[in-house]
């Protein structure tokens, strides 16, 4: 397997929501999202299938190190490899790979937050990094910023909490702020043990709104300039809008399953996604 069908098995494999995404960017950028991809997946696979917070530093430290192999022009990593090949800059990439690897220690330090401003913390950290690395490998001009990316990256990731409500429970880890679980009269036992109820559906019902509000409004501030070469993360967003949508049809019942579009209706939703 070389490390371009690593990449595409790793981050998008047929079917999934980054598959299309990735299919409505154009086809010259799209091996380094796919790359880019990839990489946030094995971070985040590395900080949420790791139980043990130790082996999880430890894992984190291996890849900081084969970042700086990637930096100094010897990644031994599929991933790292790919990016060695479609990264034009990789060192000035390098900080930013960086900062995204740091942002997902926070996983390893606390699975719990107290108020919306400290999940704020990590919604940026994480969510905005990536979003940020993906509209700058998307634009034509690459050492431009992208200030409207960052909440768009926040905004996606509120989604995907969501969407992994159920999931995220039952690996210790709630993304729904404490305060706001008081204040809907749900605890981390009901969604561990998949309570539903009308306590639960006002929360989610909350989390959603709050959810899509963002997107929206993130969606919104892409300027008209960037709208097509920014289709990869615009389409995103309309999955994930629609799938918000599916999740509430369906009474928010997210704690023992993994709600999701059928295939063609992701092709028609990212194919229309302007």
């Amino acid at each position: 397997m070389n490390f371009d069908e690593y990449c595409q098995q790793k981050a998008a494999p047929p079917g999934s929501s980054i598959y299309y995404a990735l299919r409505q960017a154009p086809t010259a950028r799209q091996p380094l999202l796919t790359a880019l991809y990839a990489l946030r997946r094995e971070f985040e696979e590395t900080v949420k299938k790791t139980s043990d917070p130790t082996i999880g530093r430890t894992k984190l430290a291996w890849w900081r190190n084969e970042l700086g192999a990637l930096a100094s022009g010897s990644p031994t990593h599929p991933v790292s490899k790919a990016l060695a090949a479609y990264l034009p800059d990789v060192v000035t990439a390098y900080p930013a790979l960086q900062a995204l690897l740091a942002s997902f220690e926070m996983d390893l330090d606390q699975a719990r937050y107290l108020d919306y401003p400290n999940l704020r913390r990590y919604l940026k950290s994480v969510g905005g990094t990536f979003a940020t690395l993906v509209a700058q490998a998307s634009s034509k001009d690459q050492s431009g910023q992208q200030e409207w990316a960052a909440a768009l990256g926040e905004a996606l990731l509120l989604a995907q909490f969501v969407v992994e409500t159920g999931n995220d429970a039952r690996h210790g880890r709630i993304y729904i702020p404490i305060d706001e679980m008081q204040r809907f009269n749900v605890t981390a036992a009901d969604l561990i043990n998949r309570k539903y109820g009308d306590a639960f559906a006002e929360l989610m019902r909350f989390e959603t709104k709050r959810a899509r509000e963002a997107l929206q409004t993130a969606l919104a501030a892409v300027p008209t300039g960037e709208r097509r070469a920014q289709r990869t993360l615009i389409a995103q967003a309309a999955l994930a809008l629609a799938l918000l949508d599916e999740i509430e049809r369906d009474g928010y019942k997210v704690l023992h399953q993994r709600i999701a579009l059928t295939p063609i209706r992701k092709l028609w939703i990212a194919w229309r996604a302007k």
